[in-house]
Parts: C-alpha cells; structure tokens; sequence
C-alpha cells in the first residue's frame, strides 16, 4: 500500500505541475512610453539664500601702501680705469621725469676710447652719438697679447720614489 501512495503523490505532483505553468504563455506588452516634457521655461530661477547677501567684503589684510605719484629724478655714475689689466670704461646717466641724457665709454682693442653720447626726450627715442680718440694701432706681429714670462722653464726628471711593498 505505501507504494501505491507514493505513486499516486508522484502522479498528483506530475499533474499540479503541468497545470501551473502553460503550454503557450500569454503574449508580453510593455507599458506605452509617455513623452510629455516639460514646458520649456525662460526665465531664470530667483536663487533663494539663507543669510543675505552681503557685497560689502571686509579684506584680513592691510590695504596697500599708498605711493606717490613724483616725478622720476636721479644722476649716476661710474668708472673703472685698471692700466695694469688694460681696462677703461665707464658710464654716467642723468634722468628728470621723461628727459634722460648720459653717456658710456670704453678702451677698444685697438687702443681707441670709444664713446657714446646718448638722450632721450619724452617720446622721441633714443638719440646716440659715437665718437672715437686716438688711432687705431695694430701691432706688428699680429692680434693677441704677447707673453711677458720668457722661457717656460725645463722639466726636472729627478729622483722619484720608489714603491715599497710589504
């Protein structure tokens, strides 16, 4: 008897089964789409804010110092003359709120001092004039300064010392 109420249970479960789930299932329709936008608004929104607004900043820092507006003035000047190194030159300039005047020289290679003589006026540029002293000279044996050493002395080849091992 057991047997036949198990296959009985077994058949009755075949059975539920194949009632539960159909054969030819119903077809699917998804919902319709819906494409209702919203209106398209023109107008910017109010931004809303807690603590007013305040457009008054307070800085943490010092204001800056407050300058003058004067009119730019000074004179300079400099020189270096050094005979033992062959060097001559120099420089002076003037400047009074847009007028600038000076001048520069220097001790060519050739023996020449070269010098220019420079201003400026407002918005006219800058003006130069060259001029030269003395005369060229080259001399005979040529570009370049000649030793004043004499003769490179000789080697010495003395003893040196010998290693030692130990």
């Amino acid at each position: 008897m057991s047997l036949q109420v198990v296959v009985v249970a077994v058949l009755s479960l075949v059975a539920a089964g194949a009632h539960a789930l159909p054969s030819n299932p119903p077809p699917y329709h998804p919902p319709a789409p819906s494409y209702h936008a919203p209106a398209p608004s023109y107008h910017a929104p109010r931004p809303t804010y807690a603590p007013a607004p305040s457009y008054s900043p307070r800085p943490s820092y010092h204001a800056p110092a407050q300058y003058a507006d004067t009119h730019p003035q000074y004179n300079t000047q400099y020189a270096v003359k050094d005979d033992y190194a062959g060097l001559n030159f120099g420089a002076q300039e003037a400047r009074d709120g847009y007028d600038t005047q000076g001048s520069y020289n220097v001790l060519l290679p050739d023996g020449r001092l070269q010098t220019v003589t420079y201003y400026v006026n407002g918005d006219s540029g800058y003006v130069a004039e060259v001029t030269y002293q003395g005369e060229a000279q080259y001399p005979a044996h040529g570009y370049g300064h000649k030793p004043s050493y004499g003769h490179a002395p000789a080697p010495s080849y003395g003893h040196s010392p010998r290693p030692s091992y130990h």
